[in-house]
Parts: structure tokens; C-alpha cells; sequence
């Protein structure tokens, strides 16, 4: 498997599923904050779903694939930095707003940034087209914050400390994709990376949300919580894995602007599944970022 996605990076086949990845990624993305903000404790769900893959991990990390070479472990060590700052920043968002606001908002200011870095970082380039497109998928996730955040109880003044937390969040969302195709292009074996980085990347959860259920008045059942964990770790490792991969097959930037999509995704799973109301609203601010993904598709090929 490795040599074979190894072989189709930068041909046609690389850049197709690259798309794919990407998509699919968007899709597990959207379930996947979900699980972290439902009817339990975010900090007690993160902890859960990160002790999951982290025990998933270690037998693939320590008998499947190769061990990393010595360069790398300063930059699983740097994953582990900024992957940790980022959820705490994320729970406590979490924490304090609405999901239907706090998501689109964190989801929002990930693919600006993480195209301004990749072009940085990798010398990426966007055409003219590409950028519209980011501006606009920019502008319709925004946009369905915004009316989220009109629609909800307390307004802006119940949720300005939870909106500057959700910025933060998703600057520390760019940061760690663009590090992290950085990690995963420069070791040998993409396969070495995924594994060692949700192994890693398991512990410091677990042991937070274990400290604050020992102070819970209430602790909460441990049963659902498990299966909370180990839901949500399977469709991390598929969802990260996904997003990963393709940032290796072909342009950062391109699959951190298709991955935001998870917010149009997350908002037709809504109205599929739980008959959430859409309206005409939130139908033309979904139209909005779904154009600007097939814009940012486009461009690249008319480039």
C-alpha cells in the first residue's frame, strides 16, 4: 500500500484521490465534532476518543509499520505540541458557545490560513479562481456562524469568549495541518507517521479529562462514554488518515479548503437524519461553500 501511494504522488491518479480523501475526510470530520460536543462533558469526550486511538495505534505503530526514522521524533514531539494546544483551545470553546456556532467559526478560519502557509511553507500557488473560491467557502461557513449566532440564546454577548477561543482554535487548525504534511512528507513511510502521531497524540487527553472527572460533584456513566471513545476514535483515525494522505498525494492548501466542506456536511446530516429546518438562509449559505469548493477544483485545473 505504501509503495503504491508513494508511485501516484503528483501523477493524475495522486490528485484524484487526493479529491476523494479530502471529501471523505469532510464527511467523517463533520460526525466527528459532533461526538465531541454531544451529551457529554467535551473534555470527558476528547479524552475518551484520544485514549481510544492511542490504544488502536500502538499495535500498528509498534509491529506493523516501520519504526520512525531519528529525525522525525522531534516532529512527532512538535505534533504533540501544537495538536494539544489545539484541543484544549477547542474544549474550552466547547465549552462556553454552541456547537452550531463555535464548529462553522473554527472550520472558517482554517482554510485561509492554512493556504497562506502552505504557500509558505511549500511554495503553493493559487490561481486567481482558486481564490475566489476560498473566499467564498471562507465567506458561506462564516456566514452560517453568523446565523447560527443570531439564532441563538445570549447572542454574541453570551458567546464573545467562546468566539475568540473558536479564532484561536482554528488558527491552531491551520497550524497543525500544514506541520503536519510537513511530517508526513518527510518520512519514508506515510503509514510510520499516522501510526506513530495517534499513538503520541493519546496521551495528555486522557489524563486531563481523568483529573477533572475525579473532581466531578457528578461523574458521568462510563459505559456510553466508552462507546462515545470508541466511535470517535475509529473516525479520527479514517478522518485524519484521510486528510493526511492527501495532503501527501497532492496540494495542502487544496485538501485543507475541501476538508472545510464538513461544514456543509455536518449541516445536511442535520437536515437528512435529525429533520433539523434548513430555510432558504442557511440552503444559500451552504450553496456558497459548496461553490467554492468546486471553484477551488476548477481553478486548479484551469491553471
Amino acid at each position: 500500500m505504501s509503495d503504491w501511494l508513494i508511485g501516484i504522488e503528483g501523477t493524475a491518479d495522486g490528485r484524484l484521490l487526493a479529491l476523494i480523501l479530502a471529501l471523505s475526510a469532510a464527511v467523517l470530520h463533520s460526525i466527528f465534532g459532533a461526538l465531541q460536543k454531544g451529551r457529554h462533558d467535551p473534555w470527558m469526550s476528547r479524552g475518551a476518543i484520544d485514549l481510544s486511538y492511542g490504544l488502536m495505534a500502538a499495535p500498528l505503530a509498534l509491529f506493523a509499520v516501520p519504526w520512525p526514522e531519528p529525525f522525525m521524533w522531534p516532529i512527532l514531539a512538535g505534533a504533540w505540541v501544537i495538536h494539544t494546544a489545539y484541543k484544549l483551545l477547542q474544549a474550552a470553546a466547547y465549552t462556553r458557545g454552541d456547537y452550531t456556532v463555535v464548529y462553522p467559526v473554527v472550520r472558517g478560519m482554517s482554510p485561509l490560513v492554512t493556504v497562506v502557509a502552505a504557500g509558505l511553507v511549500f511554495g503553493e500557488k493559487f490561481t486567481l479562481v482558486q481564490w475566489i473560491g476560498v473566499l467564498t467557502l471562507t465567506g458561506g461557513i462564516f456566514g452560517l456562524a453568523g446565523y447560527n449566532l443570531s439564532r441563538a440564546a445570549g447572542g454574541l454577548r453570551r458567546m464573545q469568549g467562546a468566539l475568540v477561543l473558536a479564532f484561536l482554535t482554528g488558527i491552531l487548525t491551520a497550524t497543525y495541518t500544514t506541520y503536519d504534511a510537513y511530517g508526513i512528507r518527510a518520512t519514508a513511510d506515510p503509514f510510520t507517521f499516522l501510526a506513530w502521531f495517534f499513538l503520541v497524540d493519546g496521551v495528555s487527553m486522557p489524563v486531563i479529562a481523568l483529573w477533572r472527572w475525579r473532581r466531578m460533584h457528578t461523574t458521568p456513566p462510563l459505559a456510553p462514554l466508552a462507546l462515545r471513545g470508541i466511535s470517535g476514535g475509529l473516525i479520527a483515525f479514517l478522518s485524519f488518515g484521510a486528510i493526511m494522505l492527501a495532503t501527501r498525494l497532492d496540494k495542502v492548501g487544496e485538501a485543507a479548503v475541501l476538508r472545510e466542506t464538513s461544514t456543509l456536511f455536518a449541516a445536511l446530516i442535520g437536515w437528512l437524519f435529525l429533520k433539523e429546518t434548513v430555510g432558504p438562509r442557511r440552503t444559500a449559505l451552504m450553496a456558497l461553500i459548496a461553490l467554492g469548493a468546486v471553484l477551488v477544483e476548477f481553478g486548479a485545473k484551469a491553471g
